[in-house]
């Protein structure tokens, strides 16, 4: 048996997120098995690098597979997106040694928060970013953020039905910027909980609005309590931006992976 990476894009506006459910083929993972099964002549089964929720995107989601049927990378790539709807890509197709698996080899993840901070909804990314009508702060909203850099215990972060067997993450990088009215929340950590991004993201706006000081985000994470953190911010804002995996598995890197290459490289996964 041969194993295949995949570097995939979607958007998730009409999807009920990336996992296979009984109740709905409306996933993302039925529709690229699907494609792939087609290609393959044989059932064909997946594995994600990390599961999104209902509405999610994804610009680098990776994951593997396992096949019997000897074909060329391009002709993976090429005949398995002309099986996919238009919402779905394959953007780049690596074989990988057997002891690469998309979920357990990675060693970090990217994910990205995109909001709009305007009066008004955009009609052409509505299903793309998440709208903010109050003005934000993105100079607090840093500085609230600063306090999650680093190796916590992430319970205050964590959905109910997390099934993560530790809290305890190491979150790389936390950066806020702005460029008009978008505002981008870049988060590279070893590992997400369930709903992890969105509950940061949920947190840090109450701050930017000025209605919370920017070390009540250390309070909240010290308190290791769901209960006293922010509201989930919406699904639609959020990406799965890559994920980075060591060196010899020869995968692409993304840009924003870099200067912590060395750091990822030599300490544990937590």
């Amino acid at each position: 048996m041969l194993k295949i990476a995949l570097g995939v894009e979607y958007d998730g506006s009409r999807y009920h997120g990336w996992q296979r459910q009984k109740n709905t083929p409306l996933t993302v993972q039925e529709a690229l098995e699907t494609a792939l099964s087609k290609l393959a002549v044989h059932t064909v089964a997946t594995v994600c690098a990390g599961r999104t929720d209902a509405g999610v995107h994804a610009l680098q989601q990776v994951v593997h597979f396992e096949t019997n049927k000897q074909r060329a990378d391009h002709e993976w790539m090429f005949g398995c997106n002309s099986y996919l709807p238009d919402d779905i890509r394959i953007v780049w197709v690596r074989p990988v040694s057997d002891d690469f698996h998309a979920r357990f080899s990675a060693a970090a993840r990217y994910y990205r928060y995109e909001i709009l901070n305007r009066g008004v909804k955009s009609a052409l990314y509505r299903n793309h970013v998440t709208t903010i009508f109050h003005p934000l702060d993105v100079t607090l909203m840093q500085q609230g953020a600063d306090y999650l850099q680093g190796t916590h215990d992430f319970s205050s972060f964590r959905a109910g039905g997390c099934q993560a067997k530790s809290p305890i993450k190491c979150l790389h990088s936390i950066s806020i910027k702005r460029s008009n009215d978008k505002i981008t929340v870049d988060i590279i950590a070893s590992a997400f909980l369930h709903h992890m991004v969105r509950n940061i993201v949920g947190t840090l706006l109450p701050v930017a609005k000025g209605d919370m000081p920017p070390d009540w985000v250390q309070s909240v994470l010290l308190a290791k309590d769901r209960n006293k953190a922010g509201v989930t911010a919406l699904p639609n804002g959020l990406y799965f931006k890559g994920v980075y995996y060591p060196k010899k598995f020869g995968l692409p890197v993304v840009e924003a992976f870099k200067p912590f290459n060395e750091s990822i490289e030599t300490k544990p996964t937590l």
